[in-house]
Parts: structure tokens; C-alpha cells; sequence
């Protein structure tokens, strides 16, 4: 087990975004949140990494990962404008929790952060402004970041977002690559159904309240699988 959510309840004033939402999640797996616009995924992702404050319940993680030790790649907002830095720097970055007290990053960090943004593909533009780069380059590079911070445990909010078809298909590949190579586990909320039963392991389904967790393969041969991918 690498992540354990047992009743987590998470409320807005008086509104419940999460409902009691209890599940397991074992190291090397890819799982996939669903759900319509407004069910809950994001808050659920967000009350892993400590992001919003829980009702109830808890969240554990096996003695293999550090809460400080989470790879997360939020949803694209103004996180464009927040980075005047090169790709380097955006991806080194990724490696401030491991620094501890020391107050610069060290070879080992610099050596990592090349070898993330080679496997990604990214070294060519490793000097270039991030603000500059189109949004995919954007995504693999924010994706290099958060492999700088794990080796473990991904957390990904709809990295795909706004993205056109050809570059989504190249992302969702990568972090399959990234799952199947590295043996990262991979929480990925998406939007895309579709995609979601073609890469994931596992679908977890909500509407605030747990609807489905299990494996894609048994997802899509129920009711509720099937009437979400017809309405895909």
C-alpha cells in the first residue's frame, strides 16, 4: 500500500465536496479519478497532498513515501505567470524539499533535474524562458518538476487540459511511460473517460461520494461505465 484514504470527508462553509471516500492505492499503479464537472475530484486530490483541510477521516501513506516527497502537477491556471525562470530553473525547482537546511542545490539536484528533462524531452530548451514555451512543452516540464520532487508517488490535476488532440496523445503516453519504466505511481484526475479507461489500472468514480474503485477493465462493464464513456 503506498496510499491509504479512509472516510475522508472534505466541506466547503456547509457544502460537502467529499463524501466518506475510503480506498487503497498499492505501489505501481495508475489510477484515474472521474467524474462529472463539479464531483469532487479535485478537492479529493488536493486532501492527499494536504492541500485542504479534511471534515473527517485520514489520509496514510506506506513507509515508502514522504508527505514532503510528493510529485503534484496542478491544473493550469496562472501557473504560467508564476515562473519568469528558465526550464532548468522551473524544473530544479522540483528538488527544493530535498534540500533540508542546505540552502543550494547540490550536483546530485542538478544532475537529477537534467536526467528528468532528458527522459522528457526537454533538454533542448533548457535555457529558454517557461513562460515562452507552448503549453505542452509547459506540461513536460511542469511534469519534469514533479518527478524531481518523487521517485514514488505522481499526482496529476487534468494535465491535459487545453491541450490540442496530437499533444494530449503524446502526454498520456508519457506518463505511461513513466508508470510502466519507473514504477511511479500515478494519480491522474481526468476529464477524458476515454483515455482514462485506455491507460489506467484503476478507476476511482465520484460524486462526492465513492460510486466505483476498482479495476478498468470491471469499470467499464458496469452501468455506470458504460453510461459515462456513451456520454464521453
Amino acid at each position: 500500500m503506498i496510499v491509504s484514504c479512509r472516510d475522508v470527508t472534505v466541506a466547503y462553509d456547509s457544502k460537502t465536496a467529499v463524501d466518506h471516500v475510503s480506498f487503497d492505492i498499492d505501489q505501481g499503479q495508475y489510477v484515474c479519478i472521474v467524474g462529472e464537472n463539479g464531483s469532487g475530484k479535485s478537492t479529493l486530490l488536493k486532501s492527499i497532498l494536504g492541500l485542504v483541510p479534511l471534515k473527517c477521516g485520514s489520509v496514510s501513506f506506506g513507509p515508502q513515501v514522504h508527505r514532503k516527497r510528493l510529485g503534484y502537477l496542478p491544473q493550469q491556471t496562472t501557473i504560467r505567470k508564476d515562473f519568469p525562470a528558465s526550464v532548468f530553473e522551473v524544473v530544479l525547482s522540483g528538488c527544493l524539499n530535498r534540500c533540508g537546511a542546505r540552502p543550494f542545490y547540490s550536483k546530485a539536484d542538478k544532475t537529477l533535474a537534467a536526467q528528468h528533462m532528458e527522459r522528457l524531452g526537454i533538454s533542448d530548451f533548457k535555457k529558454r524562458s517557461f513562460i515562452a514555451l507552448s503549453g505542452g512543452q509547459q506540461q513536460r516540464v511542469l511534469l519534469a518538476r514533479a518527478l524531481c520532487a518523487t521517485d514514488r508517488l505522481l499526482l496529476l490535476d487534468e494535465p491535459v487540459t487545453g491541450l490540442d488532440p496530437l499533444v494530449t496523445e503524446e502526454l498520456y503516453r508519457l506518463i505511461e511511460q513513466l508508470n510502466r519504466e519507473l514504477g511511479v505511481t500515478v494519480i491522474m484526475v481526468s476529464h477524458d473517460i476515454s483515455q482514462a479507461v485506455r491507460y489506467a489500472d484503476k478507476i476511482l468514480h465520484i460524486n462526492q461520494s465513492l460510486l466505483f474503485w476498482g479495476d478498468t477493465a470491471e469499470y467499464v462493464n458496469t452501468e455506470i461505465g458504460k453510461r459515462f464513456l456513451k456520454c464521453s
